[in-house]
């Protein structure tokens, strides 16, 4: 009779061991005796124009988003530079969102600005981002880790950014630097919801923001699960006086607000109720919205004045605005398809989260259109009942004013926009955050090529006049239209 070489009391021993071997984060965030400023200061000086409004959201897919991602910043740069203007439409970028591996790009550029876009590809995208994480799946600790919580804390893929890009900066930092509204979006594991690092959130967690470092921000966005673990923060409750924002209490009790408001607003009340939450977990924001919009979708539906998210002088000079979406998501993989068999195992449980994450990201986006279609719709409305006296006072004149024209163009850049044999070429490129260098450059041209035959990109040129618009788009660009009954 065989014997096995140990007991089953050392086999039990072994495997509780190793699985005290998963990574952990221990919690950064700061406790705050009173509340965050918001990640933006108003009354700061802004470059660019103040008749355009540009929104940019960046979304997941490891590197190849990352690149993507930059491209897109090439391609509007060079379709809009000029010689007394180098930087084109990028010095009237207002927002930029970004997730996961779209939210090293957002990060980067909310924080050093168009000024930091040159450098970006030699000191990030084609290094090696993976240099202190476990990832062989040959490592049976590796396995053991990941399916225990995750393979990888925040001193792997965090310490990297910080060392590459960030050097210790904070979101204070970025506040005292940037005019950019720059959102980080994880999403929080327990109230199944998108989770914003910004100031109202923080606010809940009596927490500071403005110590928070923004490599760990950008960690929780990109820690997708098993290969990372959940990025933690710690809900100081009871630290701090907080009092609820009026639009939450509102949602409480209304029948009308959007399903998305009021799982943002459960969310917001169990960080401040210590019997719920003590600990946030985050992990990969391309869980619950893998473009980066709800954080939009909710500013809207919440918005207490018809013009928010700008202020009432900005609504009065604004007359185009303009979000794009990267969209670096590959094409659907047909190929356990086209036999009997599967998927099964790993293969099964990545098109399960593959097809969570597409459909709430599909319903993130057509949200996201409505939300801005009605933006649209009340900016409108907004400048028409205004007294001339204050258009005077903020235009410096009422000459030339018409209270209706506002245009919103809103569109995704994607790979759809791109000739097949390039598309083929671009679904081989890995979802990790390690790429050849041919790769890299193949993804970036793809955001600069997408970017420049974007219809909604240059209906908006034609309208303003600051580029050319692509000679192959020459009829009219889909703007996006508010539909009534």
């Amino acid at each position: 009779m065989n014997r096995l070489p140990f007991s089953p009391n050392c086999l039990f021993a072994a495997l509780t061991f190793l699985l005290g071997c998963a990574a952990v984060n221990t919690p950064v965030n700061r406790a705050i005796d009173g509340t965050n400023a918001a990640l933006v200061d108003p009354a700061a000086p802004r470059p660019g124009d103040d008749e355009i409004w540009i929104g940019l959201a960046f979304s997941g897919g490891g590197m190849r988003a990352s690149a993507f991602a930059h491209g897109m910043l090439e391609g509007l740069r060079a379709a809009t530079a000029t010689p007394g203007d180098p930087d084109g439409i990028l010095s009237d970028v207002r927002l930029v969102t970004g997730v996961s591996g779209g939210s090293v790009t957002a990060a980067h550029f909310g924080y050093y600005g168009a000024a930091g876009v040159d450098g970006y590809r030699d000191k990030f995208l084609i290094r090696n981002a993976e240099k202190y994480m476990a990832n062989s799946p040959l490592n049976p600790l590796t396995l053991v880790r990941g399916l225990s919580g995750g393979a990888n804390d925040a001193d792997t893929f965090g310490r990297f950014l910080d060392e590459t890009l960030f050097h210790g900066a904070t979101f204070g930092d970025l506040r005292r630097t940037s005019r950019i509204r720059t959102w980080i979006n994880a999403s929080d594991v327990a109230n199944n919801t998108a989770f914003l690092f910004s100031a109202e959130t923080f606010d809940a967690l009596c927490s500071d923001l403005g110590a928070y470092p923004i490599s760990q921000a950008v960690a929780a966005s990109a820690a997708f699960p098993v290969v990372f673990s959940p990025i933690v923060l710690e809900a100081h409750s009871g630290k701090c006086d907080y009092t609820e924002p009026d639009w939450l209490t509102a949602a409480r009790f209304n029948p009308e607000a959007s399903s998305a408001m009021k799982a943002h607003a459960a969310a917001l009340e169990s960080y401040a109720d210590p019997e719920q939450i003590r600990f946030v977990k985050l992990l990969d924001g391309g869980i619950t919205d893998n473009f980066g919009t709800t954080g939009l979708s909710v500013e809207r539906a919440r918005a207490q004045e018809a013009h928010s998210p700008l202020s009432p002088d900005e609504a009065i000079k604004i007359r185009r605005i303009l979000f794009l979406v990267a969209n670096a998501g590959v094409s659907r993989d047909f190929g356990w398809t086209r036999k009997l068999p599967g998927p099964g195992g790993l293969q099964l449980a990545m098109s399960i989260a593959n097809s969570a994450m597409s459909a709430a990201t599909r319903t993130g986006y057509d949200a996201m259109r409505l939300e801005l279609a009605d933006w649209e719709r009340d900016l409108v409305d907004y400048r028409c009942a205004l007294p001339r006296a204050q258009v005077v006072r903020v235009r410096g004149t009422s000459s030339g004013w018409d209270c209706r024209d506002v245009k919103l163009f809103v569109g995704q850049v994607s790979f759809d926009d791109l000739p097949e044999a390039m598309r083929a070429e671009l679904n081989a490129i890995p979802t990790r955050l390690r790429l050849e260098e041919d790769q890299v450059d193949l993804a970036i041209r793809a955001g600069q090529m997408a970017t420049r035959q974007n219809p909604e990109l240059n209906g908006f040129l034609r309208t303003t006049g600051l580029g050319e618009a692509a000679p192959a788009l020459a009829g009219p660009a889909r703007r996006i239209t508010p539909q009534r009954n």
